[in-house]
């Protein structure tokens, strides 16, 4: 044998195993789904699905796991430093997408150092108002936030959130220059609105929604291009006179970067599959989020879409990660 043909051999005995790992996927070993954020959240519920799909539909083992920490860091983390093989997948959200941009720790680029696999759900984010506050419609409030700033400010629930990045979008489009109020979290930003302490916040629907029956706050309008089936009675933002004011928190699904195309086309069409089903709609919707099915290139636009804006909007309030 000559000296190419060992070293063609050779090449080929290394790449076996890999080959073969990739051909029985998903059933070599338990696929861990990495969800790195705490239990009960909207993105723990998505990744439970996920691996709950895996077992059912592909004949899998997997497990979800959580794995918390850095803002989400940690999990991601482990996800990146993973082997590319199927078996580890990231269940996220919109925080994956521009962690970089928010944390100084985040040294990757979500767009090169992750392989997408899928969007699973979204929630578009509503623009809410106290109800201590007499003024009930956005007409009305943008009227009186202009007529006297110092009156109304904006609570947000985090910064580099979804909802912080439509607060600053917001306030750019309309002209208002009113404060905003840091927060660790959505329940104390929307406690303090619903007495009063802040008098406006912009976060998902379904951190503000449920929140609306017993009149302490005022649902103003919805960031979506058209009315969602989740409220139906809330009119868009485009309706109110913000046309074009979309934005949501979304959930996704993400492998480590070199994740065969083949193994991440399987896993998007698992989860289309998946959120086309009656059942997974309305339990969807009992949850105050809208599914998602996209391919996976659509999905990557998205996303670039997502991270091009963030930057800008971030860069336009020289916001520095922290």
């Amino acid at each position: 044998m000559n000296r190419r043909s060992l070293l063609l051999a050779a090449a080929g005995t290394l790449a076996a195993p890999a080959i073969q790992a990739q051909e029985s996927w998903p059933r070599a070993k338990p696929i861990r789904v990495i969800i790195p954020w705490p239990p009960g959240a909207a993105n723990d519920t998505l990744g439970r699905l996920l691996a709950q799909r895996l077992s059912e539909k592909l004949g899998a083992t997997a497990v979800a796991e959580n794995r918390t920490g850095g803002a989400g860091l940690v999990g991601t983390n482990a996800v990146l430093q993973a082997a590319p093989d199927g078996y580890t997948i990231l269940a996220s959200a919109f925080n994956t997408a521009v962690m970089p941009l928010v944390l100084k720790g985040a040294n990757f680029d979500p767009q090169k150092d992750l392989e997408v696999m899928a969007r699973t759900a979204r929630a578009p984010l509503v623009l809410a108002a106290s109800g201590l506050k007499r003024e009930k419609t956005y007409a009305e409030v943008a009227a009186a936030a202009k007529a006297k700033p110092r009156e109304w400010n904006f609570a947000v629930s985090s910064l580099g959130s979804a909802g912080h990045l439509a607060t600053i979008e917001f306030l750019r489009r309309t002209g208002l220059d009113l404060d905003m109020v840091t927060y660790r979290g959505t329940q104390p930003a929307l406690t303090d609105m619903m007495g009063g302490s802040v008098q406006l916040l912009i976060d998902p629907c379904f951190a503000i929604l449920p929140a609306r029956g017993d009149g302490k706050i005022s649902v103003l309008g919805i960031a979506a291009k058209e009315r969602s089936n989740l409220a139906k009675d809330v009119p868009t933002m485009g309706e109110v006179g913000l046309p074009g004011y979309e934005f949501q928190s979304w959930y996704g699904v993400w492998g480590p970067k070199g994740t065969s195309a083949e193994i991440c086309g399987r896993v998007n069409a698992l989860m289309q599959e998946t959120m086309r089903e009656p059942a997974i709609v309305e339990r969807m919707t009992g949850q105050v989020l809208e599914p998602v099915t996209e391919s996976i290139d659509d999905s990557k636009r998205f996303i670039a879409s997502e991270i091009t804006r963030a930057s800008e909007l971030l860069k336009s309030v020289n916001y520095q990660p922290e």
